[in-house]
């Protein structure tokens, strides 16, 4: 068999330092998130950066999926949390590549968001367009809105 070649990073002077800190990071955890086969569970996951804001009496939750397709993202809804799941995968000219910098996650991901009581299912729909998810929940806003806490102290004389 003959040796492999070495293939030189063009990269190198602008990746060590963000080498250096995922050395650092790797060597404290024991969770391998750079390598295209790690191998997650729900509970240590990539989370998809989401708003949740309110759109008149509306709340709507919106969720970045970049890379995902339609047809691997699932949204459910049970005992008052709803839960966004799927995965992004790598693509079949990816898996063989030689990679200078990994900084995208991949595989399954999670968001849980609790929403406020008496929603019911039919009030929820989802739209999915261009890698992103738009969730509303018809009448959530005024039932989710902050209420102000009056706190009191002793004082000490």
């Amino acid at each position: 068999m003959p040796p492999k070649s070495r293939v030189r990073n063009p990269f190198r002077g602008v990746m060590d330092v963000m080498s250096e800190m995922s050395r650092i990071s790797d060597a404290m955890s024991t969770v391998d998130t750079h390598g295209p086969a790690d191998v997650r569970g729900f509970a240590d996951a990539w989370t998809p950066t989401t708003d949740i804001f309110a759109r008149g009496s509306d709340l709507v939750i919106r969720s970045e999926l970049p890379g995902v397709s339609s047809d691997m993202v699932e949204v459910s809804f049970s005992h008052g949390v709803l839960s966004i799941t799927g995965e992004r995968l790598r693509g079949e000219d990816e898996e063989n590549a030689i990679y200078y910098a990994s900084e995208r996650f991949y595989g399954t991901f999670r968001r849980d968001i609790t929403l406020p009581e008496g929603v019911d299912e039919d009030d929820i729909e989802g739209k999915f367009d261009e890698g992103l998810l738009e969730v509303t929940v018809r009448n959530a806003a005024e039932a989710s809105a902050p209420k102000r806490i009056r706190v009191s102290s002793k004082k000490k004389s």
